[in-house]
């Protein structure tokens, strides 16, 4: 058995990771110490000002566990890897599922290529970026092959040269075909080192080449070639201006700025590439508590810099950081040279850094007003259509409609709507078994009759909610069902619920002469709506969207029936003797004119089914 106080006492005073759980083994925190006796007892003291949310975790802790490390240094590692792979619910987490794209140039290959990656590796290959944009990476890597014609294959060079025919890109002159030992191992290094200039920002010898040959084209009357040659003039021209240069030359470095309301955290990173601004990206961290400013961006800088593959030259922070020491030293063990940790103070960059800051402050406040907004279509909405029916509580709505042709396929559809949003995975089709001419009424009590029973046979079955969650739709119930039409489809649906001795409010959808939604029809009366509200809005939403279910499924049941050929009802023509002979006698009526021997040549067809097939048009005409 597990004894706190006990298990206090055997803790060593050594470097380490603790992990604290609850009574059922989830880990609820997980933090590094310099002194593992001294600081995991300090959880377990009172009154040491940890904040509410260290005070709630502490009543949580049924158990702890440490790791010893040899060094601080080690312990930050684990610590960071630790809460990567749990993410412990008190640990403040960094919401990250980003991956940047680099570009990659393989020179460690005998013939070099320019690819796209998401990962940089420790590899004999250059990297590029990372870059905000796959786009624009995806673009410059084709302007780059286009400009210096690098091949694109993933033939083994020099090994492969010769073994087969060069590509498309050969042909129009988009790749020297180094695969043909058509350009020697020293010219296409030249151009790759083009390549790896542009790529490093130097633009003007590229620009210079390309606007002589421009010139020359233009005077031996080469328009075409011309105007190649301008396109490739104004494409590099295009990707030099996107580069914003700041302060400094040459430099790698990350300018990382938050801000913090009351309730959330919003990280700015703005990314510094060879003296070059070539993006920014912002990033939400959670189960924030009462950790200052600083603090936070401490656990910024570990779990980001952790999961990021490449590490600038410089980080410059917005605060001065506890561990900066320690994280300098990790950074510069992963990066493999120094990594240096900033706070500017004054000139460009203290600006640079304030800039960052108030981007984090925009975006919070951007994202908030955001938010209200779609609150406000969806669970606003939802309330406001509680109100006016005068019900307490609405999360859960599910609207029904029937479409058919003149009684031909009838189909039902159910869509569901949860707290104002559709849930898709829970929508359901309904093919009409019980009716056979155009009963709307009739057709509406089958799909619920089959709904809701089904759901009571599943509900009988399902006795936990983890189950009841797996089957979705039919299980759960709704707590307002939505009828596309007034009061004779709210009758056929009370009276289905009444049968199976189910209890939930049933509201009509009331269309005008237009077709257009004028209000709902709820216990007998009709009640107007605000045609201008949030809650009209939904209804109308809802109702668009069950129509539109309802019409899709029965699009593609009567596509199939028309689909279907004269030729199927010859007895022995399947589908794979159709379509041998619909392309060898091109129409229909070359069929019907074919003798029993010209069908039988086909391999798909024997003399048996040709005489049928001759039979079946005979009578056929005949018929007529």
């Amino acid at each position: 058995m597990f004894v706190v106080e006990e298990e206090l006492k055997k803790l060593p005073n050594k470097p380490g990771v603790y992990i604290m759980r609850d009574d059922k083994d989830v880990i609820l925190y997980v933090g590094k110490a310099i002194n593992l006796h001294n600081r995991v007892r300090s959880y377990f003291r009172e009154n040491i000002g940890r904040g509410p949310a260290i005070d709630q975790m502490v009543t949580k802790i049924a158990r702890f566990e440490y790791i010893v490390t040899d060094s601080e240094l080690e312990a930050l590692v684990l610590e960071n890897n630790l809460i990567k792979e749990n993410s412990p619910k008190y640990n403040t987490l960094l919401k990250d599922d980003k991956t940047y794209p680099y570009i990659k140039v393989t020179v460690g290959e005998e013939y070099p290529r320019i690819l796209f990656s998401r990962t940089m590796k420790k590899d004999k290959s250059k990297y590029f970026g990372p870059y905000t944009s796959a786009a624009a990476v995806k673009d410059t890597i084709e302007l780059l092959n286009k400009l210096y014609q690098l091949r694109t294959c993933n033939r083994s060079l020099p090994r492969d040269i010769g073994l087969d025919r060069p590509c498309l890109n050969y042909h129009i002159k988009q790749c020297l075909a180094p695969c043909q030992g058509y350009v020697d191992k020293e010219q296409y290094r030249q151009q790759v080192a083009g390549a790896l200039e542009f790529l490093n920002g130097n633009y003007s010898p590229i620009l210079k080449d390309l606007e002589q040959k421009m010139q020359k084209a233009a005077e031996n009357l080469e328009f075409e070639e011309a105007a190649k040659y301008r396109d490739l003039y104004n494409s590099v021209k295009q990707v030099s201006q996107k580069q914003k240069i700041t302060e400094g030359v040459g430099e790698d470095k990350d300018v990382i700025a938050l801000y913090r309301d009351e309730a959330e955290v919003v990280v700015q990173v703005f990314f510094v590439r060879d003296g070059k601004l070539i993006g920014r990206e912002h990033y939400y961290m959670t189960n924030v508590s009462s950790e200052n400013k600083a603090e936070v961006l401490e656990v910024f800088v570990k779990q980001f810099y952790a999961g990021t593959p490449f590490i600038p030259k410089e980080l410059m922070l917005q605060y001065e950081i506890e561990d900066s020491a320690l994280i300098e030293k990790w950074l510069s063990e992963r990066k493999g040279s120094r990594v240096y940790l900033r706070v500017p103070k004054i000139g460009a960059k203290e600006k640079l850094v304030e800039l960052a800051a108030q981007n984090a402050k925009l975006i919070l406040s951007q994202d908030r007003e955001k938010l209200k907004r779609e609150e406000g279509r969806t669970i606003g909405a939802v309330k406001e259509i509680a109100g006016l029916l005068g019900l307490e509580h609405i999360e859960r709505m599910e609207a029904y409609d029937i479409s058919n042709i003149n009684g031909f396929e009838n189909v039902g559809s159910m869509v569901v709507y949860e707290k104002g949003k559709p849930k898709r995975s829970d929508y359901r089709k309904f093919r009409i078994k019980t009716v056979s001419g155009p009963d709307d009424y009739a057709c509406m009590r089958e799909v619920l009759t089959r709904r809701f029973v089904h759901g009571m046979e599943e509900r009988g079955e399902l006795a936990n909610k983890e189950l009841e969650e797996q089957f979705g739709s039919f299980t759960k119930f709704p707590d307002l069902l939505l009828m596309d039409g007034g009061r004779g489809q709210v009758n056929i649906a009370l009276s289905v619920l009444e049968e199976l001795g189910i209890n939930i409010p049933v509201c009509g959808m009331v269309k005008d002469d237009n077709h257009r939604t004028r209000g709902l029809y709820f216990q007998n009366v009709e009640l107007p709506i605000d045609t201008h509200s949030e809650g009209f809005k939904l209804i109308t939403r809802i109702q668009d969207e069950a129509h539109r279910f309802a019409i899709e499924y029965h699009r593609s049941l009567r596509s199939k029936s028309q689909v279907k050929s004269v030729l199927d009802d010859i007895p022995g023509v399947g589908p794979a003797r159709r379509k041998a002979l619909m392309r060898h006698f091109k129409s229909l009526e070359d069929i019907r004119n074919a003798t029993v021997e010209q069908l039988a040549e086909l391999p798909e067809m024997n003399e048996r089914t040709a005489e049928e097939i001759v039979k079946f048009f005979r009578e056929k005409g005949s018929a007529q």
